[in-house]
């Protein structure tokens, strides 16, 4: 099968999409063949009402928009894919939607949560992020909430959160606890990437760790390549196994060339007062996402490049959408 051909039948999932919070971009990922994406609900900077608020105009947009679905359970990711509709798996990045009532993490759950980010680089009440100065673990109620979590059958995410609070969650988990996107910091030594002995922790709970486009995860050369993107891949698969690889390329807002380079600079330089980024991980722009996926229009040029690379079909597949499929179907599943 040539790579056109594949990347049409292959199921795609994106399982981190804060662009996608601007539904006129959805089309983009349409546009390059993917099957499922997650769109970013606020989580980091929100709070029950605002995050209730966005899963509602979710709803919304799918009652209004039938090439559309939310993805809610098993069978679900195969359904979009079969009918040509865009699947919607819900994530939040960050837990300040949860408040300090655990209860919530079910009224989420009922409203169409399906993924949720212990943390977004700063401490909060359940544990410490990536690019903390210290980081103590999860805390008793940061327990807690893994173990609801895992009730809810909503998946565990530790993209942003620090070394010892993701190995605690790991440890308290039952089931599969995923990295959505995070690079590996044996391959770039970024702050806010991973480092090998927690891949591996995450790939023996029986999830995966997913590629990001961010340019600063993957070089500090601001126009990184294809190549480079898989390179990231291609680590992780020797390091643990193929299926435990997937991709999460956070194609965001004040990306180029969704933004011009004043927004873009005014986007960033708000992250930095609030203390949501720092400037050691994270550069200022402009962003240049990998050459040849710039935005999500083109990800068949993905599909194409990794079977110039030499992955089979198989693996190719794997790292498109099913092993995201495995891995949040299981979930979903108990």
């Amino acid at each position: 099968m040539d790579a056109s051909a594949l990347h049409a039948d292959a199921i795609v999932i994106d399982a981190t999409c804060p662009l996608a919070r601007e539904p006129a971009y959805l089309d983009w990922w349409r546009e390059g063949g993917a099957t499922v994406i997650a769109p970013t609900v606020r989580g980091f900077d929100g709070d029950a009402r605002s995050g209730l608020a966005e899963i509602g105009r979710w709803h919304r947009h799918v009652r209004e928009h039938p090439d559309t679905m939310l993805v809610l359970a098993p069978g679900d990711i195969e359904r979009a894919k079969r009918e040509g509709r865009l699947g919607l798996v819900l994530h939040v990045q960050g837990t300040a939607i949860f408040e300090d009532d655990l209860d919530l993490v079910d009224g989420f759950q009922a409203a169409g949560l399906r993924m949720a980010q212990l943390c977004y680089n700063r401490r909060n009440l359940f544990g410490d992020g990536a690019t903390e100065r210290s980081d103590g673990g999860l805390s008793h109620l940061g327990i807690e909430l893994v173990r609801r979590l895992d009730a809810a059958r909503i998946v565990v995410d530790c993209a942003h959160t620090g070394e010892r609070t993701s190995f605690d969650a790991v440890e308290h988990a039952r089931g599969p606890v995923v990295i959505s996107h995070a690079n590996a910091r044996g391959l770039h030594d970024n702050a806010r990437n991973v480092s090998d002995a927690l891949i591996r922790a995450i790939a023996e709970s029986g999830g995966l760790v997913g590629t990001v486009g961010f340019p600063a995860f993957l070089t500090w050369d601001p126009r990184p390549s294809l190549d480079r993107f898989i390179d990231d891949i291609a680590y992780k698969a020797e390091l643990v196994g193929i299926e435990h690889t997937g991709i999460g390329i956070d194609y965001y807002l004040g990306q180029h060339p969704v933004e011009d380079d004043e927004r873009a600079r005014a986007r960033y330089e708000a992250m930095i007062r609030q203390g949501h980024w720092r400037a050691g991980e994270y550069p200022p722009p402009p962003y240049y996402y990998p050459a040849g996926i710039e935005t999500p229009r083109t990800l068949g040029a993905l599909t194409t490049r990794l079977l110039e690379r030499g992955f089979t079909e198989r693996e190719t597949r794997a790292v498109l959408g099913t092993n995201w499929q495995r891995v949040l179907e299981r979930v979903w599943g108990g």
